[in-house]
């Protein structure tokens, strides 16, 4: 525990020395909502927007969308940077271990993540009246579920992809498709038919709603909670699979 703290700290540190990622988790969100508050309006339509106003729809669907930013888009680019330079590979002849390296970059990644989503309530309830959460808790929880899945697939995309270059690629493409296709983009009514079923896919559609329905209806969405836990569960264990493969060879 102690060298985790420490490792997070040194991470901390530096991930603070790229001001662009930074500004990129924590302003585009905001950006993007405020250009779709224009686009919708705040009057509710019942065939879309699950019948919310378009802000009550967006907010928690942008929290979602921020949490998997950061753990798809930033994340497996440090790590990949660090296989591709040698690091890990230094660090299984030392007393630490990769594990601690990327519970690190989860910790990193999951806290930047969470001070965007707060800013991004903040100035949804300070600037569109957005709903706040009718159960906090349950919230708080969907979050930590969501938070927890999306860091565990960026770790594993990180050991997975070659370079950093080619996890930055990726990263920014499965940025533009849980955007788009997510329920943080245009309303998925409004898509055809054929993206429609590639909306149901989505990693970003179920954690969309799994923050959705204890934000806006006091319940739990089961399935998306399934499905959340189920990439945090297979992300963790393949990682581990990729770890002691790799301490192996």
């Amino acid at each position: 525990m102690r060298a985790l703290r420490a490792m997070t700290w040194v991470e901390l540190k530096l991930f603070a020395r790229e001001p662009v990622t930074v500004l990129f988790l924590l302003v585009l969100p905001l950006v993007i909502l405020y250009v779709l508050n224009g686009v919708f309006g705040s009057q509710p339509d019942p065939t879309v927007w699950e019948g919310q106003p378009p802000v009550d729809f967006y907010t928690p669907s942008y929290v979602a969308l921020t949490a998997a930013t950061a753990g798809i888009l930033s994340l497996p680019v440090h790590l990949a940077g660090y296989r591709e330079q040698g690091v890990l590979r230094r660090f299984r002849a030392s007393a630490i271990r990769p594990a601690t390296l990327i519970g690190a970059h989860m910790v990193v990644a999951g806290a930047l993540a969470t001070a965007g989503a707060l800013l991004l309530t903040v100035v949804s309830w300070i600037g569109y009246d957005v709903a706040l959460p009718e159960d906090w808790l349950g919230v708080l929880l969907a979050y930590l579920v969501v938070i927890l899945a999306f860091t565990a697939l960026g770790g594993l995309l990180g050991l997975a992809m070659p370079t950093a270059r080619a996890a930055q690629g990726l990263g920014v493409l499965l940025f533009f498709v849980f955007m788009m296709l997510g329920g943080a983009g245009p309303p998925k009514e409004a898509l055809p038919t054929s993206l429609q079923h590639v909306a149901d896919v989505v990693p970003v559609t179920h954690a969309g709603a799994m923050l959705r329905h204890p934000w806006l209806y006091s319940d739990w969405d089961v399935g998306a909670t399934a499905v959340m836990l189920l990439i945090l569960v297979g992300s963790v264990a393949l990682t581990a699979w990729r770890l002691r493969h790799e301490e192996a060879r």
